[in-house]
């Protein structure tokens, strides 16, 4: 033994870089969330993340590929949450109860920002233009429409368009997550039994 330290293995090296960029995403995802594409400077995300700043250019090239790999990861793992809850035993309402307490779970209130900030912000890359049109509302409304038509069938859910219903159950909820991750003082945000009197029978 000589005391020296045995050079890192290729799984190694994966797992510290693989660490590493999950470092930097979550970092940007804070920064992106609170300044917006146009307001962020990779500096800021250097910062956030403790890193040096040419290191960060070893793991992405720039602000709008981060910005590009964070809002298509938010809208695969949007689109998976929603179905993983259709997927759950229970009524109809039991499922949107369900969906509606992860939604406003405050660990998600970061990318409802973000993807807010990729609907609505200027600087926009043209990727993240052509992800909102594919992970559009209208697709959202497809997966629980027949959630929905279920519940309806059940006497759970409020009579009417079950499309109109749910674009206004996402738009509330979408507002709600945009309010609260604001950070206003006097803000409270609803419970979901509140939330859930809009879409229920009476």
């Amino acid at each position: 033994m000589n005391g020296s330290v045995a050079p890192l293995n290729d799984e190694q090296l994966h797992q510290i870089r693989d660490e590493r960029r999950e470092q930097i995403m979550g970092a940007a995802l804070k920064v992106f969330a609170r300044r917006g594409i146009v307001g962020t400077k990779m500096s800021m995300i250097a910062a956030e993340a403790g890193i040096s700043h040419g290191l960060l250019y070893h793991y992405f090239k720039s602000k709008e590929e981060l910005f590009t790999t964070l809002v298509r990861g938010a809208m695969i793992a949007s689109q998976e949450g929603m179905r993983t809850v259709l997927d759950l035993p229970g009524s109809p309402m039991d499922k949107i109860r369900a969906l509606t307490h992860e939604i406003l779970d405050e660990s998600g209130a970061p990318y409802f920002l973000l993807i807010h900030q990729a609907r609505t912000s200027d600087g926009v890359p043209d990727e993240v233009k052509q992800l909102m049109k594919q992970y559009s509302m209208a697709l959202f409304v497809s997966l629980l429409r027949p959630l929905f038509v279920e519940g309806q069938q059940a006497g759970e859910i409020a009579e009417g368009s079950p499309d109109e219903l749910i674009s206004s159950y996402l738009s509330v909820l979408s507002g709600l997550m945009v309010l609260n991750a604001q950070e206003i003082d006097d803000y409270r945000i609803p419970s979901v039994d509140m939330v859930l009197r809009m879409i229920a029978a009476r």
